[in-house]
Formats: structure tokens, C-alpha cells, sequence
């Protein structure tokens, strides 16, 4: 027997605009570092420290969006191996109250739902067993 972790929270793979923190998005931090270049006063430029600074700020948040999309695509694949690991397979709630053997698994961003032969639906959730072939 088996006992499956939850699969987690994932976030959505395809709004890469997200960035490190509440409030301010990835757009939004190059839209304030191109308007700052910009609009600098020409008698009293940026110190270069301070736009190296800023350069290598941009590039830690781009490097950290790239990261992330990663992480989701690895965690989508993590999901469907797991998923497919679980069809045809016995698994039984954490309660005990259903059981069943597993026609297909339907996969959300924040978790997975086995529908049972008859049936039944049980979300793949911590404390669930799974037991090979038909018991």
C-alpha cells in the first residue's frame, strides 16, 4: 500500500507576469524601471552604482519568473505521472468509507479527483491508500 501527499498548489503556467511580491507584478517593475531611465534629469543623471543596481534587480526578477514557470511546468508533470500511476489501481478514502478502483483522474490546479468504477469521486488527498489490482 501506498499513502499519496497531496499534490499542492500550483499556479497557473500561463500568466508569467507575476513577480516576487503583493502588489507590484513583473510588467509593472520593467513599466517603473524603463519610465525611471527615461525620464532621468539630464543635469543630474543616475549614479551608475545605482543603475547597476537596478540592472541587476531586473535581472533577478526575470530570473526568478523564469524559475518559477519551470517549477509549474515540473509540478504539472509531477501530477500527470502521479495521475497515471493511480488508474487501474485500488484506493481507499482516509475514512474508509469509499473504496474503489480508479477509471480516471481528473487534474485541477490545486488537486486531484479519482473517479472510481460506479462512479464515485474521491479527491487524492493525504491519507488516501492505494493498493494494487482489484481488493
Amino acid at each position: 500500500m501506498t499513502t499519496i501527499p497531496p499534490v499542492g498548489t500550483q499556479a497557473d503556467t500561463t500568466d508569467t507576469s507575476k513577480a516576487t511580491g503583493p502588489g507590484v507584478d513583473y510588467q509593472a517593475f520593467l513599466k517603473l524601471l524603463v519610465a525611471e531611465m527615461k525620464n532621468q534629469d539630464p543635469t543630474e543623471p543616475m549614479d551608475a552604482t545605482q543603475q547597476i543596481s537596478q540592472l541587476a534587480q531586473f535581472s533577478s526578477v526575470e530570473q526568478a519568473v523564469q524559475t518559477n514557470t519551470k517549477l509549474d511546468q515540473l509540478l504539472a508533470s509531477s501530477s500527470l505521472s502521479q495521475a497515471d500511476g493511480i488508474i487501474g489501481r485500488t484506493v481507499t478514502s482516509a475514512d474508509g468509507t469509499v473504496k474503489g478502483v480508479v477509471e480516471s483522474v481528473r487534474i485541477y490546479s490545486d488537486g486531484m479527483i479519482a473517479t472510481l468504477v460506479g462512479g464515485a469521486q474521491l479527491p487524492i488527498t493525504a491519507g488516501i491508500v492505494i493498493s494494487a489490482g482489484n481488493e
